[in-house]
């Protein structure tokens, strides 16, 4: 039987996690993965909102179990974040994150988040995830340099004349066949999920190359997505080159939309995972409350976002646009993989700026950029100062 004391400070932070994941969803999760699109003109804003938000919510459902562990349980070594704790983050990180959506700011909700909890966490007793951290701030770091170094790349090979686009763009289409290919999904199974590509090998007898361990069979199946892959974007981009970009581009904001549910959910319930024994909440049901606060606020706060974003950063088009999406996707899911919380809006913004520099820079607010850093690294310092004092404060007050 669960005191009253303890239902009521688990129905504040239950509501404090919704208003969270809301603040994501017309935030990062919600602005982030079309904004390229919006930015080359093949998806409206309202609609781009629209289809961001379901989306979302599948990701969240199908993907969203690893970074919700990891932030519920990872991130402050001891059983610290109790009720009174897991509100105080909860709202302290959803105040920042919503104070960013409002101000046309992109603030990085997996800073403010793992600083909120880190936070909170140290303050009632617990002690650092030393190993844990090093995995994440490896990640943050690393990102804007693969991801803008990547996003350059290809936006340099899609404007070398020399490779007809007829050419580039389905090679491109089969990588990220071959990614799509291997995502792990937990409906299909395993204790960590099992991928498409795993399961279409399971038809056949295992075949395992002795020096590297790989299974014939995925890599037979992972070839096949690349192919078929690769031969639809073809046909799009020989019937019409400019309609075929851009559809190739919704489809690479579909993916990252996706992929954005899986890790930001993660962000809003996480602090949850460690109330759960208190109550009878499966993880699975944790994470459709999640993803429905998430599609909510893509709903109804994202469309300003996403043009601060598209408009602000970079003036794309579809070429552009393109070479930004694929890193993104590819990074996402490797945080989803790995269950490290990670900033949709650094891993964009970082590729956007990447893509517009093998332009020459066009369109590249350096203003913008450097207050986007200062937004980054002060929300992690404020979201742990402010979770950290507000906890003390508040357990204080419950101890009078």
């Amino acid at each position: 039987m669960v005191a009253t004391g303890t239902l009521l400070t688990l129905v504040v932070a239950a509501l404090a996690s919704m208003f969270m994941a809301w603040s994501i969803g017309a935030g990062s999760s919600g602005s982030t993965p079309f904004a390229p699109a919006v930015g080359a003109n093949a998806i409206s804003v309202m609609r781009a909102g629209f289809v961001v938000g379901v989306l979302g919510l599948s990701g969240a459902v199908l993907q969203g179990a690893n970074v919700t562990e990891a932030v519920g349980n990872e991130l402050v070594v001891g059983s610290v974040l109790t009720p009174t704790a897991s509100t105080v983050a909860l709202l302290v990180a959803a105040a920042l994150v919503a104070i960013g959506v409002f101000a046309g700011y992109p603030i990085a909700t997996a800073f403010t988040v793992t600083g909120a909890v880190v936070g909170v966490g140290l303050a009632n007793g617990g002690g650092p995830a030393v190993a844990k951290y090093q995995q994440i701030i490896s990640l943050w770091v690393l990102t804007p340099f693969v991801g803008g170094g990547i996003a350059y790349g290809t936006a340099k090979l899609l404007r070398n004349e020399s490779i007809p686009e007829r050419v580039a763009i389905p090679a491109l289409g089969g990588v990220i066949g071959l990614l799509v290919a291997n995502i792990r999904f937990a409906a299909l199974g395993g204790e960590s999920g099992r991928s498409l590509a795993e399961v279409g090998a399971a038809a056949t007898p295992p075949t395992v190359l002795p020096l590297v361990g790989v299974d014939l069979g995925v890599v037979a199946v992972s070839v096949a997505f690349a192919l078929v892959a690769a031969g639809l974007v073809r046909r799009e981009i020989s019937a019409d080159a400019t309609r075929g970009q851009r559809r190739f581009l919704l489809v690479l904001g579909g993916l990252v939309a996706f992929s954005a549910g899986g890790s930001q959910v993660g962000l809003a319930i996480g602090p949850l995972v460690p109330l759960l024994d208190d109550v009878a909440v499966p993880l699975p049901a944790l994470l459709v409350g999640g993803g429905l606060g998430l599609l909510v606020g893509s709903w109804t706060g994202a469309p300003r976002m996403i043009k601060a974003i598209a408009q602000d950063y970079s003036s794309l088009g579809p070429r552009r646009s393109i070479a930004a999406m694929i890193p993104s996707f590819a990074i996402a899911q490797a945080a989803v993989a790995l269950g490290i919380p990670v900033s949709f809006n650094e891993i964009i913004v970082s590729a956007i700026i990447g893509s517009g520099y093998a332009a020459g820079g066009a369109g590249v607010s350096k203003e913008k950029m450097l207050k986007t850093v200062l937004a980054w690294i002060g929300s992690l310092a404020l979201a742990f100062g402010v979770a950290y004092l507000g906890f003390l404060g508040v357990d204080a007050l419950l101890s009078v």
